[in-house]
């Protein structure tokens, strides 16, 4: 009887085929049946066994074990499982439902992974294809630290289009030289006192790493100066009516301490008018880290008072 209402919805199709009047052994359906045992095939209401015949082929063609005559009849009843299609909900699938090791490159799409999905510390050197790392990739400043080097080998060029500190170029980038003309007197009689940097009277003939202090009368080794350095310092006075020198001592002061004394024996005495006495302190070779200081003291031995002209102070940059 006709059916009313809402029909359930199967996961099976059924197919049926007959036939009439062959002679013939095979007989191709109008469908794919899965196995043997998805027919049901009947010859004059007679069901036949599975070993009565085979399927193959796609569609599937029957053949019977033995040819039809011309007055059998054939029925093939076909259940076609045609499955059942459920589609996923969005972001329904977790990673324990990913079996390890499934998920393959071509299931990555292009430029699909961020940084934030590598973790800190995970790109080793053998994952850098030769040639690969670029100047755009490197950081402005590359900081080679303490106990590791950088080694160039043999025959590569370097090209230096900046300016080269301590590296590829004249250590001249360090050196200073400060004077001071006339018109400078000393403490007293064997006082030693500290040389005055960027006094009103003093002259800087050049500074070209930016170290002298004028506020703290100090040099100071700047950053990426660090190294071995010639330092020295001198003075002169001049005697009036009959002055009497005996010597002069230097004394080159390294982070607030003495660090090389030096003393110059020139005795003089002029009973006339002027009497020029040059004393030099230095050279000497100090080791400097960047942020050390270097002062310049100077004490002069006299019988009589001199007019203390003058001094300088100066280095550069051996290593």
């Amino acid at each position: 009887m006709p059916y009313m209402g809402k029909v359930d919805v199967k996961a099976s199709d059924i197919k049926r085929f007959s036939v009439t009047g062959s002679t013939s052994a095979t007989h191709a359906l109008s469908w794919t049946a899965p196995s043997e045992q998805a027919l049901i095939i009947t010859i004059n209401g007679v069901k036949q066994q599975d070993g009565a015949y085979t399927i193959a082929g796609t569609p599937t063609t029957i053949t019977l074990s033995s040819a039809l005559v011309a007055t059998d009849e054939m029925e093939v009843i076909g259940i076609n499982d045609i499955g059942q299609t459920n589609t996923v909900a969005q972001d329904s699938i977790v990673t324990d439902m990913i079996r390890d090791d499934a998920v393959t490159t071509t299931k990555i799409a292009d430029n699909q992974i961020t940084s934030t999905k590598i973790a800190d510390n995970q790109v080793t050197t053998a994952k850098i294809a030769d040639d690969q790392i670029t100047s755009a990739k490197l950081a402005n400043a590359i900081n080679i630290t303490s106990g590791n080097s950088l080694t160039i080998d043999s025959g590569a060029t370097i090209t230096n289009n900046g300016t080269s500190v301590g590296f590829g170029g004249s250590n001249l980038s360090a050196a200073f030289l400060e004077t001071r003309e006339g018109g400078y007197a000393p403490a007293g009689d064997r006082v030693f006192t500290k040389l005055d940097v960027g006094e009103a009277s003093s002259v800087r003939h050049y500074d070209y790493a930016s170290g002298f202090d004028n506020t703290n009368d100090r040099w100071t080794c700047p950053v990426g100066y660090a190294g071995t350095y010639l330092i020295g310092h001198g003075a002169y006075g001049r005697h009036n009516n009959g002055g009497v020198t005996y010597g002069a001592s230097g004394v080159l002061y390294k982070n607030g301490s003495p660090l090389i004394y030096t003393y110059s024996i020139e005795q003089s005495g002029y009973n006339t008018t002027q009497t020029w006495d040059y004393y030099n302190f230095g050279p000497s070779l100090v080791q400097l880290a960047e942020g050390d200081y270097i002062e310049f003291y100077v004490a002069i031995d006299f019988a009589s008072t001199p007019n203390f002209m003058g001094w300088k102070m100066w280095g550069f940059k051996l290593t």
